[in-house]
C-alpha cells in the first residue's frame, strides 16, 4: 500500500545555519555531491552575514526529532537571491523536505528584500529542477561543461518574483 501525502510528509523547521550545525551538513554534502565543499567553506560563508545566508532543515517531530535533514546556501545582493548550495540527507528524501527547506529560503530572502530568484542545478538532476519549477523557477541559460568533477552542464533556473508561489507546508503541529 502507498503512503499517503501526509504520512510521507516530514515536518521541519527551517532556521539560520550555525557551526554547531557543521558536522551534520558536512556529512550532508559528502553524502550529496562527487565535489563536496569542504566544511572552510561553509565556515567562510557563516562569517559573511552582509553576503551569504545559511539555513538547516531540522527535524520537527518523532524520533529524529532534532536531526539536520537538509541545508541550503546562499548569497543576498541587493534584491536577488543567489542559491548557491541545496541538499537534503539521503535518509530523508522524498519526504518533502527540500519544499519545506526551498519554501523557507525563498521566505526569508523575500523578508530580507529580495524579489528575484537564481541557481544553477545539473542537466542530470530532474528531480531538483522539478521542485525548482514547483516554485516558478524556470530555465533561462545553459552553462556548459559548468560542472568540474565531470564537466556536466548546469541549467540556469531564475524566479522572477519570490512571493508568487510560495505554499503553505502542513503544519507540524496540526491535529
Amino acid at each position: 500500500m502507498k503512503p499517503s501525502l501526509q504520512s510521507a510528509w516530514l515536518p521541519v523547521r527551517v532556521e539560520a545555519m550555525t557551526e554547531a550545525d557543521l558536522d551534520a551538513v558536512v556529512a550532508i554534502e559528502a553524502a550529496s555531491f562527487t565535489s563536496p565543499w569542504p566544511r572552510e567553506i561553509f565556515r567562510q560563508e557563516l562569517h559573511d552575514p552582509d553576503l551569504a545566508h545559511l539555513f538547516v532543515a531540522r527535524v520537527a517531530a518523532g524520533e529524529r526529532q532534532g536531526h539536520i535533514a537538509g541545508y541550503a546556501c546562499a548569497w543576498l545582493i541587493t534584491d536577488e537571491l543567489h542559491i548557491t548550495n541545496f541538499a537534503v540527507h539521503p535518509d530523508f528524501r522524498r519526504q518533502h523536505v527540500g519544499q519545506q527547506l526551498l519554501a523557507g529560503v525563498l521566505t526569508r530572502a523575500r523578508e530580507l528584500g529580495a524579489r528575484q530568484a537564481i541557481l544553477e542545478v545539473r542537466a542530470s538532476n530532474r528531480g531538483a529542477q522539478r521542485l525548482y519549477a514547483r516554485f516558478g523557477f524556470a530555465p533561462v541559460a545553459v552553462r556548459k561543461r559548468y560542472y568540474s568533477d565531470n564537466h556536466e552542464d548546469a541549467i540556469v533556473m531564475f524566479l522572477d518574483d519570490i512571493g508568487v508561489r510560495l505554499p503553505t507546508p502542513p503544519s507540524a503541529h496540526s491535529e
